[in-house]
Formats: C-alpha cells, structure tokens, sequence
C-alpha cells in the first residue's frame, strides 16, 4: 500500500493535471463560439450555390460539365479533414472508422483508393494505415482560408479531370450541437443528382432553360468551381467546429474524473493517516502501561 507521502504528491499531481484541462476545456469552448459562428456564416452560402447548382443540373443546355456526368467506377478519390491537434475524444477514431469501412466496401469490388488530406491527425493515421495519400495541407489554423486548402483539393480535381478518378468524396465531422458530432461521406464529383434535388426541393422532370452569357462552357465551370470550393470550405469550418466541441467536452470529463479520482485518493489518505494515528496512539498507552 502507498503511503502517506506518496499520495500526497499523487494528490498534487492529479490536482495540477485537473488545472490543465478545466483550462482547455474554457479555451475549447471559447474557440468554438466562434468556429460555430464562422460556420453558421458559410452555411447560406453554400445553401444557395448548391440550390443554383442544382437548376444547373437540370438545365436543358448542350453543354455537360465533367462533373455532371458519371461513368464506370474504377478508381474513387476521397478528400479527408481531420483536426491538426489531438486531445477531442473520438472525434477523428469515429472518422476513421467510417472511412475504413466505405473504402472496404470499394475494394471488395476491385476498385483502388487515393486520399487528400486536410490536417495533420489524418497525415498521423496514413502512416500507419498505409493508404496512397496524393497531397496534404497541415497546421491550417482555426480560421484558414480556401487558398491554404486548396492544394489537396485541386490535386484531386486535376485527376478526375484527367481521368485518373472516376469518382470524389469528401469526408468530414458535420457539427449537429455541442455534444453530438456526426462522421459525414458526401460524394463530390460527379454531382450527386437525388442528393441535389432532396437539398432544394427540385423535381427531376423540370427543364429548367436559361439564356447564357458570355456562354454555356464558361459560366457552368465557373460556377461549378465556386461550388466545389464552397463545400470544401464549408465541411473544413464544419470540422473546426466539430473538433473544438469534441475537446470542450473531452476536456470536460477529464477535469470531472480527475475531481472524482482525486477525491478517492483523499478519502485513502485519511483513513491511512487516521489508522496511524490510531497506532501512535496505541502505542503510547502500551508504552504508558509498562513503564507504569
């Protein structure tokens, strides 16, 4: 058994650990106020791209983007955000395991993977796992902008336009409230026909016919890109979010198990200290009475 000194001084570290994270757990959640700002900001943005986007899909224009149009699937790329720091529980295990799982399914059929990552806890898990990572993007910081993330996606992009892939998805934490974070794999390229129309509410028996200026080619790839780079962005601020929640919370429950851990360890104390006291004192009255 321990003695006294040595749970004093497990006591004192406990206590100075327990410091740590209930500081953590105030930064996280004043880093995720603003995050969630941030994110609420984007989503109309990226509600209205995906809504015009979407009569785009249904237009009767001669002109089809690349990513308009599917085709046999042989290769699929996956756009991966993860955090760059660690310490936010499960949050990028979950992701992971989604991933895992997704990518299975496709090589159960014969089709090969590659991965872009965006943030250095994803970078950590290739290593191990061993899957072919084409670009990554690390340290982008609480509030990046589209060009600091913009390598991976365009890596990405350039070979399904070459025909290297036939098939992207992007996969991402989706922040649903404080305490529930949600793995998301949403297909990218070639744009997801039902998942639009669900999205805006637009039949797909609706021709929608527009007069294009300067033309066809040029506007549609213009806006297609916006588009892409809306959702990108939009999932990376959804991730902040996600990742500063998951450590609030995360850093919550080590500060409370460190309270309860230290609060068992002072219970032992006392009754370690009380037991010796007990045993001085016996010792004094056996002293007392044979020297009496």
């Amino acid at each position: 058994m321990a003695s006294l000194k040595e749970i004093r001084a497990k006591v004192t570290s406990i206590k100075s650990t327990q410091k740590i994270t209930r500081a953590m757990q105030m930064v996280a959640a004043s880093k995720m106020r603003r995050a969630q700002e941030r994110m609420e900001v984007g989503r109309p943005y990226s509600e209205n791209m995906r809504r015009v986007v979407s009569h785009l899909v249904n237009a009767s224009s001669d002109y089809k983007h690349p990513y308009m149009t599917s085709r046999q699937v042989n290769r699929v790329g996956y756009i991966l955000v993860t955090s760059d720091r660690g310490l936010a529980g499960g949050l990028n295990i979950n992701l992971f395991k989604q991933l895992m799982h997704h990518v299975q399914e496709f090589q159960d059929q014969s089709v090969q993977a590659e991965f872009a990552v965006i943030g250095s806890k994803g970078v950590s898990f290739f290593k191990s796992f061993g899957g072919k990572v084409t670009s990554a993007v690390t340290d982008y910081g609480d509030n990046p902008s589209f060009e600091q993330l913009n390598a991976p996606v365009q890596a990405m992009l350039d070979d399904y336009a070459k025909g290297h892939l036939d098939r992207i998805y992007l996969v991402y934490n989706k922040f649903v409230n404080a305490m529930t974070q949600k793995p998301m794999i949403s297909q990218l390229v070639p744009l997801p026909q039902d998942a639009i129309d669900s999205d805006s509410g637009i039949r797909t028996e609706i021709n929608w016919d527009y007069i294009y200026e300067p033309d066809a080619k040029t506007l549609v790839d213009g806006l297609l890109g916006r588009y892409i780079e809306s959702i990108v962005y939009q999932a990376v601020m959804e991730n902040i979010a996600s990742e500063q929640s998951a450590r609030m919370v995360a850093m919550k429950a080590a500060t409370d198990n460190a309270g309860d851990l230290i609060n068992d360890l002072q219970l032992v104390y006392n009754k370690l200290r009380q037991a010796a006291i007990t045993r001085e004192i016996s010792e004094i009255v056996g002293g007392a009475a044979a020297v009496s």
